[in-house]
């Protein structure tokens, strides 16, 4: 039977409480803080995102979403649905700063706080305050600081597992207190769509409206062997998440990062095969740095390529260790990207993108080659391995930007 207790005992040594874990989410995020910059644009549809027939929705507001606008829309279809809205570039630094106050009113607030983005967190309220009130008593106060401190708005809802919390959060928009009874989350689950629990994607909830399940509460009804025999880990965690049932714990600073990546649209489509190597290169010299900074590799190297349709297409690669040097993420990355072409024909490129995953510590098992051993060099020598001469390239270039700015050593591409 999986124990619904929180991890951690109460403030008091008392008995265990049962679990109050809240998902706080900022309200259009990005919209309520160009409206804190330019108040002419409260009450207005608003769209954050670069204009130009290849931006991209970042948010919008919700008078624009009455008419079907949505984020990682494409600015031109969502322009379409509503003409009258007024687009705002992003202010890039801006949202970082009111992320960060968010977030410390947030660590005020409770010694477990997970963040999950910018603009949303998980927090451990269990044992806080009154037994009865404490947990709904330290949400509202959150909202209270956060209005008043920052000025923006933030959702919230309060249950017994990061999921039910996570998907009441979003029925609690727009700014909003909604607190789930003790026991209660599988009640609260049962008459929502099935496509509002954050496993559930598109391709899963179709084949499960194949069967019959439209809302959380038909999901219960159903054999959970069944499900994981059907659908393996997602019908396995299918079976306790449709009942309210998630025994993961709020991470305190937030998860390890698990992936590191760029990407980015073209304003207009790549035809021309080096420009794309180029992009690689780019992306991998960045991608590169980030885990070199974290002290992190690599064990798999992914490509990302759209089409002009929006066929969009992924590939990726496990090296025989975990790399770090950009050339060796580049070449992979590339020769993803060869193999895009040879086996899906070969496009115009409507977007570029490379990622690294299931990232380690910074510590390689070295082989003979590198020790010197096949040719009797000492290791960095002019005989070491090329993975070797590549991580101390990195490492020159690493310094030189660290001490004279980003800029100041470029790459030959």
């Amino acid at each position: 039977m999986t124990d619904l207790a929180s991890p951690r005992t109460t403030r008091d040594h008392g008995p265990r409480r049962p679990r109050r874990i809240a998902h706080f989410d900022l309200d259009s995020f990005f919209v309520a803080v160009e409206r804190l910059r330019n108040p002419d644009l409260v009450g207005k549809p608003v769209l954050v995102g670069h204009p130009g027939g290849r931006g991209v929705v970042a948010t919008a507001s919700y008078e624009a979403r009455v008419f079907g606008c949505h984020s990682a829309q494409p600015m031109s279809q969502a322009l379409r649905l509503c003409p009258q809205a007024i687009v705002v570039p992003p202010s890039q630094g801006v949202y970082g700063e009111y992320s960060e106050q968010f977030h410390a009113v947030l660590n005020e607030t409770s010694p477990v706080v997970e963040s999950v983005g910018l603009d949303e967190a998980y927090v451990d309220l269990t044992g806080i305050g009154d037994p009865t009130t404490g947990a709904r008593d330290a949400a509202a106060e959150v909202r209270r600081r956060v209005r008043g401190e920052l000025g923006l708005p933030v959702s919230v809802c309060i249950a017994g597992s990061k999921t039910t919390a996570k998907v009441g959060s979003d029925q609690a928009k727009p700014d909003g207190l909604l607190e789930i009874p003790v026991g209660g989350d599988a009640a609260f689950l049962a008459p929502l769509a099935i496509r509002l629990l954050p496993l559930v994607g598109p391709k899963f909830g179709e084949a499960l409206a194949k069967v019959g399940v439209r809302t959380i509460g038909d999901a219960t009804r159903l054999d959970a062997r069944w499900l994981a025999r059907q659908y393996g880990k997602a019908g396995e965690a299918l079976a306790d998440r449709a009942r309210g049932i998630d025994p993961s714990v709020v991470v305190a600073g937030g998860r390890a990062r698990v992936q590191i990546s760029r990407e980015n649209t073209f304003m207009e489509d790549l035809t021309d095969l080096e420009e794309m190597r180029k992009v690689i290169r780019r992306h991998s010299d960045r991608v590169g740095a980030d885990l070199r900074r974290q002290g992190k590799r690599a064990r798999t190297i992914s490509l990302k390529v759209r089409w002009p349709d929006f066929t969009t297409f992924a590939r990726s690669v496990t090296p025989g260790r975990p790399v770090q040097a950009t050339a060796d993420i580049a070449q992979a990355a590339q020769e993803l990207l060869d193999e895009v072409f040879r086996t899906e024909g070969r496009h115009p490129v409507r977007l570029i993108g490379v990622a690294v995953t299931n990232l380690v510590d910074d510590e390689m098992q070295l082989t003979l080659d590198d020790l010197g051993g096949a040719s009797g060099g000492p290791p960095g020598g002019a005989a070491a391995p090329r993975v070797l001469r590549n991580e101390q390239l990195d490492r020159t270039i690493d310094e030189l930007r660290s001490r004279f700015g980003d800029g100041s050593v470029s790459r030959g591409l």
